[in-house]
C-alpha cells in the first residue's frame, strides 16, 4: 500500500467518535459522577440481591451511551471498594460488570468500538440501530441477573441485609452539571439522526472549554493508544482487503452469509479467534454483497458484541475487569469466568439470533 492509500483506509468517522465519546467520559469521572453513582447504591441497597441488580443496570446502562470498556475501567475499583466495605463475595459483582457492560453496550452504535465502526460502514441510523438491538440487550441484562444469581446462590438466596451506612463522594458540582447536559443533549441529537461522529467531537469540544478543569487533565483520562491501535487496525485491513479479498475470494466468501445462523456463527467464532473489532474489519468486504447488508450488519454487531462474554479473553472489558480486580487482590480465574459467560452467551447469542430474524420476516 502508498502512504495515501493507508491514509484513505483510516475511518476518521470512527476514530473522531471514539475520541469525542472518550472526552465525555473522561469529564464524568473527573467530575465525581461515578462516585455519586457508587454512593447512591451504598446508601439505598439493603440486599445482595439487590446490589447484584444495581451494578448489572448501571453497568449495562452506561455501557449503551458511553463505550464500555471505560465503564469497566471506572466500575471496577468502585465496585470493589463498596464489595469490600460490605465483606461480600467480589467474584458475582466483577462478573456483573464485565457480562452486562458487554451486552448493556450491544444496545446502541456509541456502545462499544465495534459498533462504532460498524455504524460508520453500514450508515444505520442511530435509532434504528437502537430500536433493533436495544430490546435484546435489555432481555440480556435480566438473563445476566438470573444467572449469576443462580450460579452463585449462597451469595444471593440469604435473608442477610446490609446496616445503612453512607459513602462518601467527592464531586465537581459545576463540570457535573455541564457535563451531563452535554451528553444528554448528545444522546438526542444521536436520535434525531445528526451524524454521530460530528456530534460527539463537537460535544466534547465544548466540554474542553472551561476555566475549571485544565484540558490536561481530561486529555489524560484518554486511552491515547487505542485510538492508535484502531488507526493501524484500519490500515492493516485496508492491506489485507487490497492484496487478498480478490473479487473471486470475496464471492466464495458470501455464500451462505445471507443465513442468519451461518453469520452469527461466522462472527461469533471470529471475535473470540481475532477479537471482535478485527471480526467486524475481516468481515467488512462481505457484508455489502448480501441481499440485505443492514440486517446483516445488525447481525454482526449484535453475535461480535455478545460473543465477547464467552470467556475471560473474550473482550477487553473482561480483561480490564480481570486485571484491575487482580491488582487489588482478587484472581478471576479462567475456569471461573466461564462458568457463567459460556452459558450466557449461548442464550443471549440465540435469544438475539431469533429476535433478529422475526425481525427480518
Amino acid at each position: 500500500m502508498s502512504v495515501e492509500e493507508a491514509y484513505a483506509a483510516i475511518d476518521f468517522d470512527t476514530i473522531t467518535l471514539l475520541l469525542g465519546m472518550m472526552i465525555v467520559v473522561a469529564n464524568l469521572r473527573v467530575s465525581g459522577f461515578f462516585r455519586l453513582v457508587n454512593g447512591w447504591v451504598a446508601t439505598n441497597v439493603r440486599h445482595p440481591l439487590t446490589l447484584l441488580v444495581a451494578i448489572v443496570l448501571t453497568s449495562g446502562l452506561l455501557s449503551a451511551f458511553l463505550v464500555n470498556d471505560t465503564i469497566c475501567l471506572v466500575m471496577t475499583p468502585l465496585a470493589l471498594d463498596l464489595v469490600t466495605r460490605l465483606e461480600r463475595n467480589p467474584i458475582p459483582y466483577l462478573l456483573a460488570i464485565a457480562t452486562a457492560s458487554n451486552i448493556g453496550s450491544a444496545a446502541t452504535i456509541t456502545g462499544n468500538p465495534q459498533n462504532i465502526i460498524i455504524g460508520s460502514l453500514s450508515h444505520i441510523p442511530y435509532s434504528a440501530f437502537a430500536a433493533a438491538l436495544a430490546p435484546i440487550a435489555g432481555i440480556g441484562l435480566v438473563i445476566t441477573t438470573l444467572l449469576i444469581a443462580l450460579v452463585y446462590r449462597s451469595e444471593f438466596f440469604t435473608r442477610e441485609k446490609f446496616e445503612k451506612s453512607a459513602l462518601p463522594a467527592r464531586y465537581h458540582g459545576p463540570l457535573l452539571l455541564k457535563t451531563i447536559t452535554v451528553l444528554v443533549s448528545m444522546v438526542v441529537l444521536f436520535l434525531i439522526g445528526q451524524p454521530v461522529a460530528r456530534v460527539a467531537i463537537v460535544g466534547g469540544a465544548f466540554l474542553l472549554v472551561t476555566r475549571r478543569v485544565k484540558p490536561q487533565k481530561i486529555y489524560r483520562e484518554i486511552d491515547w493508544p487505542l485510538l492508535v491501535m484502531f488507526v493501524g487496525l484500519f490500515i492493516v485491513i485496508g492491506g489485507f482487503e487490497k492484496t487478498i479479498i480478490t473479487p473471486e475470494a470475496a464471492a466464495v466468501g458470501r455464500l451462505h452469509l445471507d443465513n442468519t445462523a451461518v453469520l452469527v456463527g461466522v462472527t461469533a467464532i471470529l471475535s473470540n479467534v481475532v477479537s471482535n473489532v478485527p471480526a467486524v474489519l475481516v468481515l467488512k468486504p462481505f457484508i455489502p454483497t448480501l441481499s440485505d447488508p443492514e440486517r446483516a450488519w445488525l447481525v454482526v454487531a449484535m453475535a461480535a458484541t455478545l460473543a465477547g462474554n464467552l470467556t475471560l479473553v473474550g473482550s477487553v472489558a473482561n480483561l480490564i475487569v480481570a486485571q484491575r480486580a487482580k491488582a487489588r487482590g482478587v484472581e478471576i480465574s479462567f475456569s471461573t469466568y466461564f462458568k457463567v459467560g459460556a452459558p450466557l452467551t449461548f442464550i443471549t447469542v440465540v435469544i438475539g439470533m431469533l429476535m433478529l430474524w422475526l425481525a427480518s420476516i
